[in-house]
């Protein structure tokens, strides 16, 4: 062991003597641009744009102009999709670019050309911003795909725009009296955080007033249409801390009446005719008219509950609950019209054949007990002329022109209403 550690040793020092012969001087390694160290590209950018805006010489926790006015903030929104309207919920999604424009002079920055300089959400992370919210907002999110969906652009004399892509579902109290012929109108709220600044110190306006407020061509709904998109500007109050600057974003949406015309008022329509064939089927067609009305009915139960399964439960009437109910109304007084036509047709029988008993009666009694076929003189002429005239009864007689008469009225009542309903809601 010995042995081998010494000859370790000598074979070092040997190799520390060659080194020191093949040594470059010191100025041959400066002017060689081998040995000039490269310069970290990854932290170089990124470090030099910090000290360009002094990032760190100020306290970017407060607002620009402290203790002065308030600054303004300009906002503009570029409407991208209207992805979802839901009755049930009472609520609709959004995706937005909402843009911020305001001014802090302590991002300047000295350019011989007024170039801007373009971040992403690192540098966001580092200085003041706005703190916007959407009022009534359930969810929302900032798209993060590939990366964040954000941008700073800091312009040399200290202009900044601050854009983000934003989906957000927010709540829409709609008014269904008048579903499915209804028009709705939502609103998204933008309001600076009820726990920062108040309006004496952030002031939120629309940077180009209605023109502020971009949508794409290419939003459609297939439920509604979309009539109009516009803005305006409030002032909400809270009791505990002041007021606030408040945008809103309205659109007007007219919902498309064929697919319930299809889906709800044409079945319902049909229903109630097809509940009229019973008015030409013979009263004595029990086993025809009794299922045929049953059917109806039944139809006309599915198609109330298929519509009520898929809407809020409210407390007040819609326009499809009084079509649909009203024609219920006459798909099951059609069935009760033939209960009557039969009730009538069974008393009717049942006078006739007494009727019948009676004259039969008198026929064969003896003759020579009355002397005149059974029937004293006068008396019999009197039961013979009510016997006639029970027999021409047309209430009697005649019973099932109730189904005459309601092969006009029922059809006329239902027409009258669909004017009148029609003229009401379109």
């Amino acid at each position: 062991m010995y042995y081998i550690s010494l000859s370790q040793t000598q074979q070092n020092k040997n190799t520390n003597k060659l080194a020191k012969r093949f040594v470059f001087p010191k100025t041959l390694q400066k002017k060689n641009p081998i040995y000039k160290r490269s310069p970290d590209m990854t932290k170089s950018p990124m470090t030099k744009s910090e000290q360009l805006l002094r990032i760190d010489d100020h306290d970017f926790t407060m607002r620009p102009a402290f203790g002065g006015p308030p600054i303004p903030v300009g906002v503009d929104v570029q409407v991208e999709s209207l992805d979802t309207i839901s009755e049930v919920d009472m609520d609709f999604t959004m995706t937005l670019y909402l843009r911020h424009y305001w001014k802090d002079e302590r991002l300047s920055f000295p350019s011989t050309n007024n170039q801007s300089m373009t971040f992403d959400s690192r540098l966001v992370k580092k200085i003041w911003v706005p703190d916007m919210f959407f009022v009534h907002s359930k969810r929302s999110f900032i798209h993060d795909t590939t990366t964040d969906n954000v941008m700073l652009r800091v312009y040399p004399d200290g202009n900044v725009l601050y854009s983000l892509r934003v989906t957000v579902t927010a709540m829409c109290n709609m008014d269904l009296s008048r579903f499915p012929l209804d028009t709705q109108t939502c609103s998204l709220e933008i309001e600076s955080c009820e726990y920062a600044y108040t309006d004496d110190d952030l002031m939120l306006y629309w940077k180009k007033g209605n023109e502020s407020l971009n949508t794409d061509d290419r939003i459609s709904l297939s439920q509604f249409l979309i009539q109009k998109f516009h803005t305006t500007t409030k002032l909400a109050f809270y009791s505990s801390t002041g007021w606030y600057n408040r945008l809103y974003i309205h659109f007007t949406l007219r919902r498309h009446i064929f697919f319930f015309l299809l889906q709800t008022y044409f079945p319902a329509t049909l229903m109630v005719m097809l509940s009229w064939v019973s008015f030409w089927i013979d009263r004595r067609a029990v086993p025809a008219r009794v299922p045929l009305g049953i059917t109806t009915v039944l139809t006309m139960s599915t198609i109330i509950t298929g519509v009520n399964a898929s809407m809020p439960r409210v407390s007040y009437i819609k326009a499809v609950d009084i079509y649909l109910w009203v024609s219920f109304v006459f798909v099951f007084l059609s069935v009760i019209e033939y209960a009557a036509v039969n009730y009538l047709s069974t008393v009717q029988e049942r006078k006739e054949r007494k009727l019948r008993e009676r004259i039969t009666g008198y026929g064969s009694m003896d003759v020579n007990t009355t002397g005149n076929y059974g029937m004293p003189e006068n008396g019999g002429r009197q039961e013979r002329m009510l016997a006639q005239v029970a027999l021409n009864d047309p209430q009697i007689a005649n019973t099932h022109a109730i189904d005459k008469y309601s092969r006009v009225v029922f059809p006329g009542a239902y027409i009258l209403f669909n004017i009148i309903y029609w003229s009401i809601y379109s």
